[in-house]
């Protein structure tokens, strides 16, 4: 009989299975990718900060899965190979980090590496970081931290090339460094507020008396010198909690620890973050923006304790922090914070105008190191100075921002 149950079951086993057979297999290939919601926002901040690199295990391999690699979070892992240079290489190495010259007992502070969370870092290689930088210009532009890390970059490549000296001064704080063979100039631009600032009283003391603050000018020293760079790397912090006058259209507007009940306090954040912007403002303002990169070092953290910088304290752990030991807090975070805002202000812009703005975030992986600092061991033991809590150990953990420096610059295909 016509429509009876054999042939609606035939119909039934011809159109319909196929259909449900299809509907069911859809449904478990896209539960396979039911990526977590971390993983989802992991891949948005990809897209908004550039930091990121791929890497790949043994499922992505197999065309499973990709994932991406944030290089800036993971821990410290113990390395026993000895670091990329010696106090005894031919690199300029500032006494006031040359712990090993000054007798530092222990050595642990450079059998460290650091490792990302979900990928290998790779350790640096001098030629390929040359090849990368052919024919460009570095421009390191901010306080000594940044001459902390030119400093260790120097000293990296020694490795493969000793650069020539052709610094137009003789101030250590503007080095130049040519790299003959693959025309290549690294150059040092000491600029500790980043804007204009001139002291208040000029015998008064370098720490404590008040300084002029421009908040909406930038610095001549490498506002003028800057645009010949193809690659610069922008820092500032420590000055900043320094008594301060903020001035802003040339009228005085505020300042920090002035103890004039006449003047607006502000933090020491609001000129902060004046200083960035402006700093940042100047560098889109550039000419030939396009392809130029300009990235971020943010806050590097000091680690006193026991009292502060001069009231005794001092930095004399020998390991790391664990992940679960130590956290961004305090002004350390609110600096850190306040950069970023910055930043992505500017990295917006900067997206309109063809300039890359990159952030080489080393904040969070400096946190964890309080044994990689000089403390007493940037001079002799028997000379009455200051411990530094504040500039790193060369060698030392600030090797590590110039092997995530040649990671991003990798990335950039720089």
């Amino acid at each position: 009989m016509k429509g009876g149950p054999a042939e609606l079951f035939d119909s039934f086993r011809k159109v319909v299975l196929p259909i449900l057979t299809l509907v069911l297999l859809v449904k478990i290939t896209f539960s396979s990718y039911n990526f977590p919601t971390d993983y989802l926002l992991q891949n948005l901040e990809s897209s908004l900060n550039g930091s990121k690199i791929t890497s790949m295990n043994g499922s992505e391999k197999a065309g499973i899965k990709q994932q991406t690699c944030n290089i800036f979070v993971g821990k410290w892992v113990p390395y026993p190979k000895g670091p990329y240079y010696t106090n005894e290489t031919n690199c300029a190495i500032d006494d006031r980090q040359n712990c090993m010259k000054f007798g530092r007992p222990d050595s642990d502070f450079i059998h460290w590496r650091w490792k990302p969370d979900d990928c290998e870092l790779p350790l640096f290689d001098a030629i390929q970081f040359l090849e990368l930088v052919r024919g460009k210009t570095l421009a390191f532009v901010g306080d000594s931290l940044g001459r902390n890390q030119m400093q260790s970059l120097v000293c990296i490549l020694a490795s493969a090339v000793i650069p020539v000296d052709v610094s137009v001064t003789k101030d250590t704080r503007f080095r130049r460094w040519l790299y003959k063979d693959y025309n290549f100039t690294i150059i040092a631009l000491w600029s500790p507020e980043l804007i204009k600032s001139y002291e208040s009283n000029p015998n008064g003391d370098p720490y404590y008396s008040l300084m002029n603050l421009y908040l909406d000018k930038a610095d001549d020293v490498w506002a003028s010198q800057v645009e010949k760079a193809n690659i610069i790397i922008i820092n500032g912090g420590q000055w900043f909690f320094r008594p301060f006058l903020y001035y802003e259209n040339d009228k005085l507007i505020g300042c920090h620890k002035c103890n004039d009940k006449n003047v607006t306090e502000l933090s020491p954040y609001y000129g902060y973050r004046m200083a960035f912007r402006t700093a940042f403002k100047t560098l889109l303002s550039l000419k030939k923006l396009k392809g130029r990169l300009v990235m971020l070092r943010p806050f590097s953290p000091a680690h006193f304790e026991n009292g502060e910088w001069n009231k005794g304290g001092n930095c004399n752990r020998t390991r790391p922090f664990k992940t679960k030991e130590i956290k961004l807090e305090g002004y350390t975070k609110e600096m850190y914070l306040t950069q970023l805002e910055e930043f992505k202000a500017a990295q917006k812009e900067g997206r309109k105008r063809g300039v890359k703005f990159r952030l080489l975030d080393t904040t969070k992986a400096m946190v964890m190191r309080p044994d990689g600092h000089p403390d007493h061991y940037g001079h002799w033991p028997n000379e009455k100075k200051l411990p530094d809590c504040v500039h790193w150990c060369m060698p030392g953990p600030v090797d590590t921002w110039n092997e995530l420096l040649q990671a991003t610059l990798k990335k950039e295909a720089y």
